[in-house]
């Protein structure tokens, strides 16, 4: 089926991803990246990404101790408080602290350690992300980038998380060369979810055309607004920072 013979989609009447569907499609994207991970060639984590200054190896080592504060309360509090004495000491957001603190604290482990790790953890992330009560689902924290907002502690856990790692796999395959695993069912709905937000945030009426295996055909504002053509990944990558967007695609959507 081509993008043009897909049904179109109101991005208003989309039903975000919620907890239960970002569980499923969080341990099945975690384990999209385990596939990649076992792929790649020695060389290929040498290869620099569209993350400034990391290359592959790093950005999964990002990648692992984001799942690694996912599985245990223990691990998660202490990469909060080493973040905050790195943004005290280095300035920048929050999110580029831990980031640092997560890469840094995981740099002795080579490409096959941080693979056999990251296969023992990532089913702990997603059992402990799926057992987090309503309750604290719904605590509101601040955030500094790259946007400065409150976000509830469902929303960092249901989707931020889940669209970081699906970005950083898009991050990877390009690095690499290697394929990039796309499903309509996955992928589809995760890109899906991204647009909906951008037409949340800017407000604006829309008809968007995306193309590719992930891609469909939205609109908001009854198909009166200005029209938007893009391959789906290249839309995630524009909104996402990882290229330069005009227009409603300077409208930034967390990653």
């Amino acid at each position: 089926m081509t993008t043009t013979d897909r049904l179109v989609t109101d991005l208003r009447h989309l039903t975000p991803i919620g907890h239960h569907d970002g569980m499923s499609l969080f341990a099945a994207e975690l384990q999209r990246n385990l596939d990649l991970m076992r792929a790649l060639s020695e060389q290929d984590w040498t290869q620099p990404t569209d993350c400034p200054a990391w290359d592959v190896r790093l950005l999964y080592l990002h990648v692992l101790g984001a799942c690694e504060s996912g599985a245990s309360f223990r691990e998660l509090l202490h990469q909060m408080r080493a973040a905050r004495s790195f943004q005290k000491a280095n300035g920048g957001p929050q999110e580029a602290a831990l980031s640092s603190v997560q890469v840094a604290e995981r740099l002795h482990l080579s490409p096959a350690e941080l693979t056999a790790r990251f296969a023992e953890v990532a089913p702990r992330a997603v059992r402990t992300r799926t057992r987090l009560p309503g309750l604290l689902r719904r605590a509101s924290l601040s955030v500094d980038g790259p946007v400065a907002e409150k976000w509830t502690l469902g929303y960092l856990v249901d989707v931020i998380y889940l669209r970081d790692a699906w970005m950083h796999r898009v991050d990877a395959s390009r690095a690499t060369g290697a394929s990039l695993v796309l499903t309509a069912e996955h992928d589809g709905r995760i890109v899906a979810d991204v647009a909906a937000e951008w037409v949340r945030r800017h407000g604006r009426p829309v008809t968007l055309e995306l193309s590719g295996p992930a891609g469909g055909r939205f609109t908001a504002g009854g198909g009166t607004g200005e029209p938007v053509v893009l391959d789906a990944v290249e839309f995630c990558r524009v909104l996402a920072g990882r290229e330069r967007g005009e227009g409603l695609l300077a409208t930034i959507v967390p990653f």
